[in-house]
Order: C-alpha cells, then structure tokens, then sequence
C-alpha cells in the first residue's frame, strides 16, 4: 500500500502540470480584468465552521467531510468548499471596514468524502470568486459573466447555464408549507436523509440523487412560485444584466444548489460527455452567510468551478491548453574533463532564463545527442576537449540539422538571440 496513492486522490505528474499551469494563468488574468484579488484560506478550519456555513443538512456536512480531532481535543476540518473560509477570513481581518464591495478569488484544493467517478476525486480542486457588500443585481451578473467569461478564454463549448432563485427566508417559509402538504402523502416513501430533511429543510430534497426522492419532488411546488416581490424583483433584473451581455441561460425552478447558505440567485454550468455528473461549476447568493458565521449582515455572492471537471470536459472537446513548452538547449559533453566548462555554460543560459538541461550519466556523445532528438530540444552545444582548448563550441539547429562552431564567450548571445525568434 505504501507505493498505491489513497481512493479518490490523483498524482499531478509533470505532462499535466504545464495544463494545470496554463489553465491557472487564465484564472488570475480573467480575475485580475473584473477586479478581483487572490486569496488563500488554511487547508483546515474549525468544524463549526462548516456546520453552521454550508449548512446541517447538506450532503457535504452529513456525509463527506474529513473531519478529526487535533491534540486539543478540539475538532477540525479538512475545507470541503472555499466560501466559508473566505467568509470567515473577510470577518477576521475586518475586510468589511474597507471600501466595499470586496472582490476575492481563490484556488486550491477541497476534499469530500464521496464516490469516486471520473473528474470527482475526494481531493479535488476549485476556483472560486466571492463578492461582499452588494446587493446590486448587476453584481449577481458580473459574477456569472466572469464565470462564462472563464470557460470561454479556455475554449469550452456545448455549455449550458442553469439560472434560479431560492428567494430569502420569508420566501422559504411559505414554500416550506407549500412542500410539507405536498410530500405529507408520500413522506414514508422518502430515503433516510430526506425523512430527517423534511422537517429542518424539505427545499433540500430537490437536491437528492436517489431516484425515489427525485420521482417524489416531480411536480412539487417549485420556490419560484412563492417568491416574495423583492427577490422575484432581483432575479427579474439579473436576467435582464445578463440579457444585456449577452449570456445565454436556461430557467431551471429545481436547482436549489447542495448549499443551505444560498439565498436569491443560484446557478449551475453543466456540460455534456464527462459522465454520469455533468455539472463543471455552480454557485449563487449567500446574503445570510456573514451573519451566519458571526458578522454582522453583509450581502454576497460567488461560485466554485470543479479544476478537474473542467480539465476532462477540455480533454474530451479536443482543447489543449498547452503549446509551445518544448525546452530549448542541451548541452552535451564529450567527458569528464570538460563538465565543470559545460555546467557554467548552462548556468549562463538559464540565468538568460533558457530552458537548458546537460548530460547527468556520462552517456557517450552519440546518446546524448539521440537523448537531444528524442525530448525535442531546439540546440545542442556540443563540447569537445579540442573544441574547448580553442574556446569555442559547436552547436546544432536540432530542426534543420546545420551546425555551426560558436567561440565560447558569445554561445548565450548567439542562442538567445535566435530562440528569441521562435
């Protein structure tokens, strides 16, 4: 078991980690052109956190937290999402004195406990963007758009974008009544979590994935329909936003999210040929969440988008996000005594910041070289006994085979400057 990495974890190898790279630049420039800035919460939390933030009856804080206790007895938590902590770090760090609103973006990993399927692993990584001190519907747009904005830049089609509105307290409350005389018939037939959902939060049988509940709920009264005028008033006006931007959506009155914290807007992007779970990133509105951790009332709204579920979708429509990463030099050495000239050399160009390599295995000149072609290196220097004695190199154009001998003290001029053509 020692050399067998755990169930529902993944090694990030080098081939994936330049796509991860890639993808992780879109990020920062897409947040950096709508104004947000990175944060970056600890790995573990309180467990309480949790519990009262995402909510008691969620899937995530009945099934599938990693949850222990440390060595003062006191119990944490291994993040199962991001938007708690942010929330916890905005009230921590007073961000709410400053000029609002307060625009924050975050990647990293979570865990959850669950089944895993492909592109759902029980680490897994997300970005997420949460915005404090709003209640402006066009912020419930901009939000979404940035999302959408996101899938673009990489290339992502065939997507579709589920919008609801889950309304405030008030709204729920009515509808509550509304779903208790409509399960009250059936409440037997519910499975186990859902019995003990029925009375605490029965919104949240939407969100089950057994397919007894989910026959149930068909035909249920919808939270649409018991929406106050305020909250049909905002999702009225965030469709009009994204209307006006274009953003093509599709009304989905049984998304409810599997978060209890949302409130107004929820949102779901899914995507088709990843399996069974097609959804790549969802989020919403959360205007009781900052109360609910311990601040005083602060509106917000943000999403988490799933890295891994992004990536397949990517792999599966033929989008590479890397291009151009081959390495540029290597240095090759005829023996021994001709190492310590060649490892100055190499320091040389990759202080000109070439990505340059040298032989490790005192291989002969022919592996080197055949090593060079295989691993697509641009260059080879090649340094000889005789070669060096005379202060000069010979080096190879690995493209059209032509070599050329360079004196020693102009190969980092002579390589930058036609690299820097490539």
């Amino acid at each position: 078991m020692l050399t067998t990495r755990p169930r529902g974890t993944n090694d990030l190898l080098p081939d994936d980690s330049y796509r991860w790279r890639a993808l992780e630049g879109i990020i920062h420039q897409v947040c950096a052109d709508y104004g947000y800035q990175e944060i970056r919460t600890p790995v573990f939390e309180h467990t309480e956190l949790f519990a009262r933030g995402v909510g008691e009856t969620t899937d995530i804080v009945e099934k599938e937290m990693y949850t222990f206790m440390d060595r003062g007895e006191r119990s944490l938590t291994l993040r199962p999402e991001g938007t708690a902590p942010t929330v916890r770090a905005f009230l921590e760090h007073k961000m709410y004195a400053q000029t609002q609103p307060t625009k924050l973006y975050y990647i990293g990993p979570m865990f959850r406990y669950g089944r895993p399927q492909a592109g759902r692993f029980r680490q897994f990584h997300q970005f997420g963007v949460e915005a404090f001190g709003s209640n402006d519907p066009a912020l419930d747009g901009e939000v979404i758009c940035l999302a959408m904005d996101f899938y673009a830049r990489l290339g992502l089609k065939n997507l579709n974008l589920l919008l609801n509105s889950v309304g405030c307290p008030g709204c729920r409350a009515r509808h509550k009544e509304l779903l208790h005389q409509y399960l009250e018939p059936r409440k037997e037939e519910l499975c186990t979590t859902c019995l003990g959902r029925f009375e605490r939060n029965p919104l949240r049988i939407f969100d089950c994935k057994s397919d007894v509940c989910s026959q149930i709920v068909k035909g249920a009264p919808t939270i649409v329909a018991s929406l106050c005028d305020e909250c049909a008033t905002h999702f009225q006006e965030v469709q009009q936003y994204l209307q006006a931007a274009g953003v093509k959506y599709e009304l989905a009155p049984d998304l409810v999210r599997g978060l209890d914290y949302y409130t107004n807007t929820a949102f779901e992007i899914v995507v088709e040929g990843i399996g069974a779970q097609s959804a790549i990133g969802g989020g919403g509105r959360y205007n009781g969440l900052v109360e609910q951790v311990g601040g005083q009332p602060v509106p917000g709204i943000g999403f988490g988008l799933g890295l891994e579920r992004i990536l397949l979708a990517l792999e599966e429509q033929g989008v590479d996000l890397v291009q151009g990463v081959d390495p540029d030099v290597f240095v090759a050495v005829s023996g021994p005594s001709v190492k310590p000239a060649a490892f100055r050399l190499v320091a040389e160009l990759r202080s000109q910041h070439l990505k340059t390599e040298m032989d490790y295995l005192n291989r002969s000149m022919k592996a080197q070289l055949k090593y060079a072609g295989k691993n697509n290196y641009r260059y080879v220097v090649i340094i000889g006994e005789e070669e060096l004695a005379q202060n000069q190199v010979a080096i190879k154009d690995m493209s059209t085979g032509e070599q050329h001998n360079v004196a020693l003290n102009g190969v980092v001029s002579y390589l930058a400057e036609r690299l820097s053509r490539v």
